[in-house]
């Protein structure tokens, strides 16, 4: 099933139409239904017995708003470490993002040049956490996951170098896009053959797919959840592959006037006009 979060309202999207529901509103809705441990498929039948279907929005809010936390990882990809020129990671490389960097679809990136004229697009598998859980095993992990969105770990280049780490250049208001929909977890059956793409003003820049994760999934949840709790709604970030435009020849950035698309198969395509900040 897939959900969307509009006006602050849950809805179900069917084809083209989404049921947005009555009851369900507020600043987090599909946080909120993780939390109380509302079983997704009732919710969703239930929403769409009592809406009336209409046309998709232009824009949807992301669908997870307030996580407690966006853990994230780097150099999780086989092909994004050739084209880096960096070995293979011995253990997941995990950073953290902050939550206010979240935004949906169709909503604009905005770019202070004051800032960085270097920032990036990177696509990535979104995961979503369903259930309270720490010390997870490979071999269940994925019990936990609640669901999967397409995600776009915007990174301004250059202050990662200045910095040293990551976090500030990752996380300024609007680096993490999110979306389109949010798919339920039964309907990815197997998290590690989903093909991703980014395309830029058309072009398609980045093209690989999840089985080229050096992590999987259930591992990397195994990590991030080693003696630190995950909360209903956390979102775990999985790496970008190759084809990032700080590995390009020539380089190539997000600019004002641009859209990024970003895609993973039998989810959806993420899509953000850039814009310059005022």
């Amino acid at each position: 099933m897939k959900f969307v979060v509009s006006e602050s309202k849950l809805g179900v999207v069917v084809d083209d139409e989404v049921y947005l529901s009555p009851e369900h509103v507020g600043a987090d809705p599909l946080s909120l239904a993780l939390a109380d441990d509302i079983d997704l498929a009732e919710l969703g039948s239930k929403i769409m017995r009592e809406a009336t279907p209409q046309a998709l929005p232009e824009r949807f809010d992301p669908p997870i708003r307030r996580p407690s936390k966006i853990m994230a990882m780097g150099l999780n990809y086989r092909d994004h470490c050739r084209e880096s020129g960096t070995p293979l990671p011995e253990s997941p490389i995990e950073f953290t993002k902050h939550p206010s960097s979240l935004t949906g679809h169709m909503h604009p990136i905005f770019l202070d040049e004051s800032l960085s004229t270097e920032v990036d697009y990177e696509v990535e598998l979104a995961v979503v956490i369903g259930r309270r859980c720490r010390d997870l095993d490979v071999s269940n992990a994925l019990d936990a996951v609640a669901g999967y969105t397409v995600g776009n770990d915007v990174s301004a280049r250059e202050l990662q170098i200045q910095d040293g780490q990551w976090v500030r250049a990752k996380s300024f208001d609007g680096f993490t896009p999110l979306g389109p929909v949010f798919v339920t977890a039964d309907e990815i059956p197997d998290p590690q053959e989903l093909p991703l793409q980014t395309r830029l003003d058309g072009e398609l820049l980045q093209d690989s797919s999840t089985n080229e994760m050096v992590f999987s999934v259930a591992e990397l949840l195994a990590f991030v959840s080693r003696r630190t709790t995950l909360e209903p709604g956390d979102i775990l970030l999985t790496g970008t592959p190759h084809g990032c435009g700080a590995y390009r020849d020539p380089q190539v950035y997000l600019k004002p006037g641009s859209v990024v698309e970003c895609t993973v198969a039998g989810i959806g395509t993420l899509t953000n006009p850039v814009v310059a900040y005022d």
